[in-house]
């Protein structure tokens, strides 16, 4: 088996090592090749010096034909999903090696004679290549389903210790179910692997520590013990950022398509509009407002007034012009859009509640368009919770470096799985009158602030808008 290495640094070094260590039965891999752009990387310097290829560029490994694996030990996802992409089909990927080493470690350690120093190779190469040489978070996982063995990188994943994880079925710890996983949207692809004795390839869902979702591409290899398959390694791999863009590059797409036609039809739709009403109010200036017809053109004439609002909310839409930025307290703008939508909640007898972080830095945003938003947010949040509910809108610094969070909370009805999905997509409401365009426009606002803005729901129990903002001044704190 002939291997390329992307990225020359110390795991590629180690990896060197161990396969010259050790003695393996069933493969023969080296090393033939090792990519990096930096000179000093001691994996390209150690490669150098055993006379193999070295490149400053892992596009050079594609043309070559006598590589049968390519091992990216960058931890860029870009890059690895850049070799899938560019790959041959007959090339393998980091996964199938690790398989072939973790059975390597499997047959060495059910052999009845081992020495000594067989059995410190065989806990080296399987430390080595569980904790140091994968990034992704991978199970050992016996016929059962219970899970034998983990890496670091999956107990830090799940927030888990080892001792909570070794003996538990695998799918109660990442699903959090009874039963193994089933169905034509989620496979169980250790299922297939013991079925067919070959490895699986799907894609779950799986739930992190928060409870929040986490896209992960599954692949699993079987574990052979004297003929019979009696487990598998299963290697995740987190794709989740992967799926947001994808998301997010399908809604800007769909955002400009129909921003195009709503432009178009918005200007058509309006200059007929206006003779209409302007044409109903002229005869009912004529009329007494007893006539029974006076009272028919007034149905005309808000129904016209009803369609020029939609018109208006289109061109919105259709416009999304770029954002004017300037240094803001983002506090201030919040606390202003809560006061002018005091009274309508009021009316409603819905409470309005708030807590601004005071370390808050100030950014630079576009005033206008930002209060556009939170109105769209705060009314729709109004309008879903019944009387005697709360509204709750916080500010606070986020997790990731760099940004801010603005967090609109009700205790409304909620919105179902299937529904949640769709709330950002023009012309999709579930209001009797609404149009569809509130949240469409609010999230093309953040998107062209470099933010994002993510719902989350449960039925009965209320919905809440997170928006994610870049911060471009964060040693500038707002009083």
């Amino acid at each position: 088996m002939n291997i390329a290495v992307v990225g020359g640094g110390k795991r590629c070094k180690d990896l060197m090592d161990v396969i010259q260590r050790h003695t393996f039965q069933n493969i023969h891999p080296r090393i033939i090749a090792v990519a990096d752009i930096d000179p000093t990387a001691p994996g390209l310097i150690a490669a150098m010096e055993k006379g193999l290829f070295i490149t400053s560029s892992y596009d050079d490994f594609f043309d070559r034909d006598d590589v049968d694996l390519i091992v990216e030990l960058t931890g860029s996802m870009d890059i690895y999903n850049d070799i899938l992409a560019k790959k041959r089909k007959d090339v393998r990927a980091i996964s199938t090696l690790t398989a072939e080493l973790f059975w390597e470690v499997a047959r060495v350690s059910t052999m009845q004679k081992k020495t000594k120093q067989e059995l410190q190779e065989a806990r080296a190469l399987y430390h080595v290549a569980l904790n140091d040489l994968i990034q992704e978070e991978v199970l050992v996982i016996d016929h059962r389903f219970r899970i034998i063995d983990t890496n670091d990188a999956f107990l830090e994943k799940f927030g888990l210790t080892r001792d909570q994880v070794i003996g538990q079925f695998c799918y109660t710890i990442t699903h959090h179910l009874e039963n193994p996983c089933s169905g034509k949207d989620h496979p169980c692809p250790l299922i297939q692997t013991l079925e067919t004795e070959k490895p699986s390839q799907t894609t779950h869902i799986h739930l992190d520590r928060d409870g929040r979702k986490i896209y992960y591409s599954i692949s699993t290899y079987p574990l052979i013990e004297q003929g019979d398959v009696v487990g598998a390694v299963e290697i995740s791999r987190d794709i989740t950022r992967d799926i947001n863009v994808q998301k997010m590059m399908m809604q800007q797409e769909k955002l400009a398509s129909v921003g195009r036609l709503s432009a178009g039809v918005a200007h058509e739709i309006n200059n007929p509009l206006t003779t209409i009403l302007t044409t109903a109010m002229l005869i009912q200036e004529d009329l007494e407002p007893d006539d029974p017809t006076y009272a028919d053109l007034s149905i005309i004439a808000n129904e016209a007034l009803r369609c020029r609002k939609i018109v208006t909310n289109l061109l919105n839409f259709a416009r999304q012009t770029q954002p004017d930025k300037k240094k803001h307290n983002l506090n201030d703008i919040i606390a202003a859009c809560i006061s002018l939508t005091q009274k309508q909640a009021a009316f409603k007898d819905v409470s309005v509640t708030h807590a601004l972080s005071e370390s808050l830095p100030r950014t630079r945003v576009d005033k206008g368009q930002i209060e556009q938003a939170m109105i769209n947010l705060i009314i729709n949040a109004i309008e879903a919770t019944p009387a005697g509910g709360d509204i709750h809108v916080s500010t606070r610094l986020s997790d990731r470096q760099g940004y801010i969070q603005i967090v609109i909370s009700d205790t409304g009805e909620g919105i179902p799985d299937e529904r949640i999905a769709r709330i950002f997509d023009p012309f999709f409401t579930t209001k009797e009158n609404g149009t569809g365009l509130g949240l469409a426009i609010t999230h093309g606002i953040i998107e062209q602030h470099g933010g994002t803005i993510e719902a989350s729901s449960i039925l009965r129990q209320g919905t809440t808008f997170t928006i994610t903002l870049p911060v471009e001044e964060m040693v500038d704190h707002a009083p």
